[in-house]
């Protein structure tokens, strides 16, 4: 990569706020991107406000249904935008279903090649019980082919990180969530014995892998599941939330009707909206993904789950 700057956008998400160091750190000029006027000052880094979507973008549709690559590429063609800047390299952490709506965006400021994050999600909620999570694993999927029919349509170079279970900064909807509720009620539910397994990874491990795809030639065009360095069951995972917060663990087995009940009373709380029975059943499923390509590739080698106090909320 020898040009200094760099796109990013969703600077203010969680990835993107352990993005922005690595980048300036390794003498990058960074174009931090947000849909909300961000008042910061960081050397080297220069903070913008994205111009609204098209209305005529459509993300959640199929690309059989918007007439193919030809309107991928201009779907957001709606902007009202400042002249181009020389911006060929691109980091994308936020949602990828996003990303479509902004694909001229990054062709007016002359992108080359991108590196975007999607998620294992696309795979493990495809056959869902919950009508929610299966829409979430097509917009996923069709976001993803999206955006290579744009890339190979515009000559970019593309590449689509999948991470699993990512935690860490006090800031993701897992584990941060999980300690969440350990701190309001003093336990924590699961269905059955919750021996699925898992493979949480680091945020910080998943910036620094959006940076080596960046920079590394030999990834282009390709797509890499990212999943941590250690597998362990669910209950474990608990377990490890509970001990950094210095909390004897105390789980409680809930059957899954007490469980769906549980859930409508839990449910009127706003933070507890998106939780489903899907989730609960999901606990004695195994959602392990090999990373042996992005070690090989970028050079992958993520921590395993040695929590602290900086990857829960503050109390």
């Amino acid at each position: 990569m020898d040009e200094k700057i760099v796109g990013v956008l969703g600077a203010t998400s969680m990835v993107g706020e352990s993005l922005l160091p690595l980048l300036t750190q390794a003498g990058r000029q960074v174009r931090a991107y947000s849909r909300q006027v961000v008042n910061k000052s960081c050397e080297n880094v220069v903070w913008r406000q994205l111009p609204p979507a098209s209305s005529d973008s459509k993300p959640g549709l199929p690309i059989s249904l918007l007439g193919g690559s030809k309107t991928v590429a201009s779907a957001a063609s709606g902007f009202s935008m400042d002249a181009p800047e020389n911006i060929k390299y691109w980091l994308c952490v936020a949602p990828i279903w996003v990303l479509p709506e902004y694909l001229n965006f990054l062709e007016h400021h002359n992108a080359r090649r991108i590196v975007v994050l999607s998620s294992t999600s696309r795979f493990t909620k495809t056959d869902s019980p919950d009508p929610e999570e299966r829409i979430a694993a097509h917009r996923l999927a069709d976001a993803e082919e999206r955006i290579r029919v744009w890339a190979v349509s515009c000559g970019v170079e593309w590449v689509i990180l999948r991470p699993t279970l990512i935690y860490g900064r006090g800031r993701d909807k897992n584990i941060s969530e999980m300690a969440r509720f350990i701190c309001r009620f003093g336990f924590f539910p699961i269905f059955g014995p919750a021996l699925g397994l898992r493979q949480p990874v680091h945020v910080a491990d998943v910036a620094a892998a959006c940076i080596s795809a960046l920079q590394t030639p030999g990834a282009t065009n390709r797509d890499y599941n990212i999943s941590g360095g250690e597998t362990l069951t669910y209950k474990q995972m608990v377990c490890r939330t509970f001990a950094v917060l210095g909390r004897r663990p105390r789980l409680v087995k809930v059957p899954i009707g007490v469980f769906r009940f549980a859930l409508a009373c839990l449910r009127m709380l706003p933070r507890y909206q998106k939780w489903s029975v899907a989730m609960a059943e999901r606990m004695n499923k195994d959602l392990v993904f090999n990373h042996e390509e992005a070690t090989r590739d970028l050079g992958f080698k993520p921590r395993p789950l040695v929590l602290t106090a900086a990857d829960v909320p503050s109390r």
